[in-house]
């Protein structure tokens, strides 16, 4: 599969400063890359590669004051998305990561740490068992850049929407029939619980009505991993630039879930019926409630979230979009960890 560089899952480092950012979304603007901080030279860094000592950061809004502070440049005001972003221009990168390249280095070399072990193993067992083409498969994080610890999550990423979906339904069995391979039990979700929605007011018993069910994260020989799907780009819809997003403020409703095939993705997407509007900050009051038609999120932790025939709360970002200034809808952008949610009420 023909997989274009600078994608969702690839990292970047840049030429002077030697940041090294994480790359979001599939469409990016001709002359930059869309990106967030992942890892920053720091004195009393724990991490070292080439020399250099690193931080991991991963709160978002750490992200942006620290760019604020001291990286300004890095910071972006998309007119497209009606949002500032992270990124970096094309001039200024050093390097991009891609888990396709890593995962092929992997194979040729001889000396592995135990995390590379772990992560080259996994790998085989999902070409071996799940059916995965070797060139479907990917590894991301921080081990792809030199940049992971003793204790660093296995970080895979999946290439292709028939793939994913053929892959997504094989995994049941593969966690029933592999011991080393299993999903989180209740203490490791209790941890998981206060890393994905730590400062929100989500109790854990609503958390975990849609955590214990996912199956894209787990455990395999004692390590965290966690699968991200990536669709084909023959599905890919459009470009950056046929996509024109507008902020309309704040929005809470109960939304009846009627497809949620594309939410194992990254960007997940749910198809909805909006049921009852409980609650709104908007810029206007002629909006359209039944225009609602979906709930989209670039956040992990809203992957395989809610199922066909579910009823959900959802509370988030309200959007207007266009595409290729023809067709338009709303939709709910899911992106703040302390204030935005979607949980499960039937």
């Amino acid at each position: 599969m023909n997989i274009i560089e600078g994608i969702e899952g690839d990292y970047l480092e840049t030429k002077k400063s030697n940041l090294i950012f994480d790359i979001k979304g599939l469409f990016h603007p001709n002359n930059r890359k869309i990106c967030y901080l992942r890892f920053y030279p720091h004195l009393n860094g724990d991490r070292l590669k080439k020399g250099i000592k690193y931080r991991k950061i991963y709160n978002l809004n750490d992200r942006f004051s620290l760019l604020r502070a001291k990286y300004p440049k890095y910071l972006f005001y998309s007119e497209e998305l009606d949002l500032e972003v992270q990124s970096v221009m094309n001039q200024e990168i050093k390097k991009i990561y891609t888990p396709r390249e890593y995962w092929h280095n992997l194979n040729e070399k001889r000396h592995l740490s135990e995390i590379e072990q772990h992560s080259k193993n996994l790998c085989e067992l999902f070409i071996n068992k799940g059916g995965i083409s070797q060139d479907s498969i990917g590894i991301t994080g921080s081990a792809m850049v030199g940049l992971n610890k003793d204790d660093s999550d296995i970080d895979l990423i999946i290439y292709g929407t028939e793939n994913s979906y053929d892959f997504q339904e094989k995994l049941p069995t593969l966690l029933e029939g592999i011991t080393e391979l299993r999903k989180y039990n209740v203490t490791e979700y209790k941890n998981h619980f206060n890393w994905r929605v730590g400062g929100s007011d989500i109790s854990f018993g609503n958390f975990m009505k849609s955590e214990k069910r996912k199956l894209h994260q787990g455990k395999f020989h004692g390590c965290d991993y966690f699968i991200r799907y990536i669709k084909s780009p023959n599905d890919w819809k459009g470009n950056y630039y046929d996509n024109k997003y507008t902020n309309l403020g704040r929005i809470k409703i109960r939304a009846l879930i009627k497809d949620s095939k594309d939410s194992i993705f990254t960007p997940c997407s749910y198809k909805i019926e909006p049921l009852e509007l409980l609650d709104k900050n908007l810029v206007s009051n002629e909006i359209e409630f039944k225009d609602i038609l979906e709930i989209n999120s670039y956040r992990a932790r809203f992957c395989e979230h809610a199922k066909d025939g579910e009823i959900v709360l959802v509370e988030g970002k309200l959007e207007k979009v266009n595409f290729a200034n023809n067709v338009e809808f709303h939709r709910i952008l899911l992106t703040d960890q302390a204030i935005d949610k979607m949980i499960i009420l039937n």
